[in-house]
């Protein structure tokens, strides 16, 4: 490429989006919400690496599940030569973190998470390679109290967030010894029907063929549903743990519906699993997945302990708000300070910080093309910006020691005799501000 030729301009990798300041309001609230529900069930945040060594996941999700055999971003290291993987799920990586770091020497824990998951799957609405994930996990726990309690924190966030057509759907996939009766029931069920088996229930018959009673295939359902059903092979205990979860639920006027068709995609789960599921989001519905998963602990090399939580996708539910309740676009900024003149451009960077540290925020207007602006053309950009108030500063202003207070928004005054507009002295611009932020009238009058 000559010196002279425009280089192409790049783009994101497929699957890779871009979160952009539109979309700021509907993530800020989304993780205020969570993290107000994590608080009010005495969750505390956990935060593990996006990397970590590939065999943390063929151990802990299972080496012939979907995301392990096709969705993983994996690597080798060309430093030391180690497989590294970027994390499809964060459930792993929370329980070797609790290993690792003997997290349950005193005690049950109860944990939250958020952040990036990586998956090479085809991207689809709400559904992309990089996708945020929100989730708890309760460690130590082996009660179904603990279970119905997890499902609860999913029914007080949609609660929280104004959300709804959102239902329930759980079952219980019972202890190993009860799958693996249920296993060759089923296997000898499919089997007999071999020839409308598609490939990848084929493909799973004899390594995961519990996985195939989960098939969207069209085609395949009736023969699904005429299969043997787990809930009909499991014993007393497991019956009476699924049976204490669906007690609370109805106490607590927690609607649901028994699908004994639901078996979650990873290998760690036992008795309890759910999903929470909507029809407004097309195919991908399931805004909410997770269940009980006593034997992972053990599995990954730590002292064995029961255990239960869930995961949500964050785009998912986001889009969902974005259609059922989308919330205002805030302003982006209390105050924008407009001024004109070297000497008053100086006296506005100390007004700003002097009103940043009374805790409001502020835009003081730069000069974007290297030349300044007009006062018109500053007043355009405040109000655009949704502030409360225009600051400025001129050399009418800068003579007086004063600032000219401008009220942009409704709901809010200037104060004084003037109303929308009155000039204030710069050591008493702060207090002013926000008193008529706060609506302290009293000391409204008192500063005019």
């Amino acid at each position: 490429m000559s010196s002279t030729e425009k280089p192409a301009p790049l783009s994101g990798v497929k699957g890779m989006n871009d979160i952009l300041p539109a979309a700021a309001p509907l993530w800020e609230r989304f993780e205020s919400a969570v993290r107000g529900v994590a608080r009010a069930y005495g969750y505390q945040q956990i935060a593990t690496p996006i990397v970590e060594h590939t065999r943390l996941f063929t151990r802990g999700i299972g080496a012939v599940t979907d995301i392990v055999e096709k969705e993983m971003y994996s690597f080798t290291d060309a430093l030391n030569g180690e497989d590294l993987s970027l994390r499809p799920e964060n459930t792993a990586s929370v329980v070797r973190a609790c290993i690792e770091h003997n997290l349950l020497y005193d005690g049950p824990k109860r944990l939250w998470y958020q952040g990036p998951m990586f998956r090479h799957e085809r991207p689809q609405r709400g559904r992309y390679r990089q996708f945020h994930q929100f989730g708890v996990e309760a460690l130590g726990f082996a009660g179904p109290d603990a279970d119905a309690e997890i499902i609860m924190m999913g029914q007080r966030l949609w609660d929280d967030l104004g959300l709804s057509g959102i239902r329930l759907e759980i079952n219980s996939i019972g202890q190993p010894d009860e799958r693996a009766r249920h296993r060759e029931a089923l296997i000898a069920h499919l089997t007999a029907h071999e020839d409308q088996l598609d490939a990848d229930a084929r493909r799973r018959l004899h390594s995961n063929p519990l996985r195939i009673l989960d098939t969207k295939n069209p085609a395949m359902q009736d023969l699904v549903n005429s299969a043997p059903r787990l809930l009909d092979f499991l014993g007393p205990e497991s019956l009476a743990h699924f049976e204490g979860v669906q007690t609370i639920l109805r106490q607590m006027g927690v609607a649901f519906h028994i699908n004994p068709r639901l078996v979650r995609g990873l290998d760690y789960y036992n008795l309890t699993v759910f999903e929470w599921i909507t029809d407004a989001l097309g195919a991908q519905g399931t805004l909410c997945g997770g269940g009980r998963y006593d034997p992972l602990i053990a599995m990954m090399g730590g002292k064995a302990a029961p255990a239960c939580g869930f995961g949500m996708g964050v785009e998912r539910i986001l889009e969902l708000i974005q259609e059922q309740c989308p919330p205002n676009a805030p302003g982006l900024c209390d105050v924008y300070v407009v001024h004109q003149g070297a000497a008053a451009r100086m006296v506005a960077f100390r007004a700003a910080e002097g009103l940043r540290t009374m805790g409001l925020d502020v835009i003081l207007h730069c000069n974007a093309a290297g030349q300044e602006a007009s006062f018109k053309s500053q007043m355009k950009k405040a109000d655009a910006s949704g502030a409360a108030f225009a600051v400025i500063l001129g050399d009418d202003e800068l003579a007086a020691g004063e600032a000219t207070l401008k009220t942009l928004r409704d709901g809010v005054s200037a104060g004084g005799a003037g109303g929308t507009q009155r000039r204030v002295a710069l050591d008493a611009l702060a207090d002013t501000i926000v008193a008529a932020l706060v609506g302290d009238d009293e000391d409204d009058e008192d500063l005019a």
